[in-house]
C-alpha cells in the first residue's frame, strides 16, 4: 500500500466570468508561498469565452462571437465553451518548481492520461520534436506542441505555464466535445489521477474574503481592459 507523502489544496471553484477566472489565477499564483502547498483550482466560465496567450495577437480571436481574455500564461488560443478547465499553483519550494519546463507540463499530463484511459482512450504525450508553430495565431486544439495530450491526430488536452519567483502557474483545458463525457465524472477521475500521480491528499480550500477582493480588483483594473486585452506587444516581466 503506498503511504500519501503531502496534501495538497482543492479550490472548486464556481462560474465566473473571463476576466476574474484570470484574475484569481494571478492572485493565486502570488499568494503560493503564504497557501503554503500546491493547489489545484477547477472552476468554470459564465459565459461562452476564448482565452489567448500572453503574447497572442487580439486579432487572432473570434472577439465577434465569444468573450475574449488574455492569460497571463502562453500558448495559442482556447475554446472555454464546452471544455474542463483547471490551474495548478504550485509554490516556488515545491520540488516540481525545479524540473525543467518540458517535464514540469509532463508530470501535470501524465494524469491527464491516466484520467483519459478511465473513459478507453488510448492518448499520448505529444512528442517533444513537434514543428514550431507562429503563437501569435496558432489555436490550441487544432495546432498540438510538444507539451500536449493527442490521440490519433487530435488534441485532447493542453495547458500553458508561467513561472515567477512565487512558483509555477499552470493553466489546463480538456476538450468535452471530444471526449464525449460528464463533466462532473471526468472532473472526479482527473483529481483521482492527480492524487495518484503525486501522491498526495486533497483538501478544501477556502479564499478568504480578502483574497477575493484582491482578485476582483484585478480583474476589473487589467483582465477587463482593452490596454491588457488588445495589447498587440507584450514583454514579460515575471514578479
Amino acid at each position: 500500500m503506498t503511504t500519501v507523502q503531502n496534501q495538497w489544496y482543492l479550490y472548486s471553484d464556481s462560474a465566473h466570468d473571463p476576466f476574474l477566472n484570470m484574475a484569481m489565477d494571478e492572485v493565486l499564483l502570488q499568494e503560493a508561498e503564504n497557501i503554503g502547498a500546491p493547489l489545484i483550482r477547477i472552476y468554470d466560465w459564465d459565459r461562452p469565452s476564448v482565452s489567448i496567450g500572453y503574447v497572442q495577437n487580439y486579432d487572432a480571436a473570434p472577439y465577434d462571437k465569444y468573450t475574449v481574455v488574455r492569460r497571463p500564461t502562453g500558448g495559442g488560443i482556447v475554446y472555454h465553451d464546452n471544455d474542463l478547465t483547471y490551474t495548478a499553483i504550485v509554490p516556488a519550494a515545491d520540488p516540481i518548481c525545479k524540473l525543467n519546463r518540458i517535464d514540469s507540463y509532463h508530470i501535470f499530463h501524465e494524469a491527464i492520461l491516466q484520467t483519459l484511459g478511465e473513459f478507453g482512450l488510448e492518448a499520448k504525450l505529444a512528442p517533444n520534436d513537434c514543428a514550431s508553430v507562429d503563437r501569435a495565431t496558432m489555436q490550441c486544439f487544432t495546432t498540438p506542441t510538444r507539451y500536449d495530450v493527442v490521440a490519433d491526430g487530435k488534441k485532447y488536452a493542453g495547458a500553458a505555464q508561467r513561472r515567477t519567483k512565487s512558483g509555477i502557474l499552470h493553466q489546463g483545458s480538456i476538450d468535452l466535445e471530444i471526449i464525449d463525457c460528464d463533466k462532473k465524472l471526468l472532473t472526479k477521475k482527473l483529481l483521482m489521477a492527480f492524487e495518484k500521480q503525486f501522491n498526495m491528499q486533497f483538501i478544501d480550500f477556502k479564499p478568504s474574503s480578502v483574497l477575493l477582493k484582491r482578485a476582483a480588483e484585478l480583474a476589473e483594473k487589467k483582465y477587463a481592459t482593452e490596454n491588457w486585452n488588445k495589447h498587440k506587444k507584450f514583454e514579460r516581466e515575471d514578479a
